[in-house]
């Protein structure tokens, strides 16, 4: 069973940072690629950055130079780095991978998304 697991969110002021990790476990091979995506209070949930095996970025207009995304191929791990917080940026941010996985019953690989469940950034003004 395949799991992304995140941990990093809470209660901010504004211009404060916060460190979002996520970690897939079980059998995963490898995931390309990593994201993050969110969703604020009444809003449709979007895409906020992601990261290849290879390190190509990309980044919604309004993060950009304020969330670098890394990862660790070793760990199965991407970060989300929020820098300069503003309240706008509130959102339950959800960890998304598409990763290559062994099938434990009938064998092989094959290659599936997966969410992590969430978690609550706030940032208070």
């Amino acid at each position: 069973q395949v799991q992304l697991v995140e941990s990093g969110g809470g209660l901010v002021q504004a211009g404060g940072s916060l460190r979002l990790s996520c970690v897939a476990s079980g059998s995963v091979v490898s995931c390309d690629p990593m994201g993050w995506y969110r969703q604020p209070p009444g809003k449709q949930r979007e895409l906020v950055a992601a990261i290849t095996s290879g390190g190509v970025t990309n980044y919604t207009d309004s993060v950009k130079g304020r969330f670098p995304i890394s990862r660790d191929e070793v760990k199965k791990t991407v970060y989300l780095q929020m820098n300069s917080l503003k309240p706008e940026d509130t959102a339950v941010y959800s960890c998304n991978a598409r990763c290559l996985v062994r099938r434990s019953i009938s064998g092989g690989y094959g290659w599936y998304d997966y969410w992590g469940q969430g978690t609550q950034v706030t940032v208070s003004s």
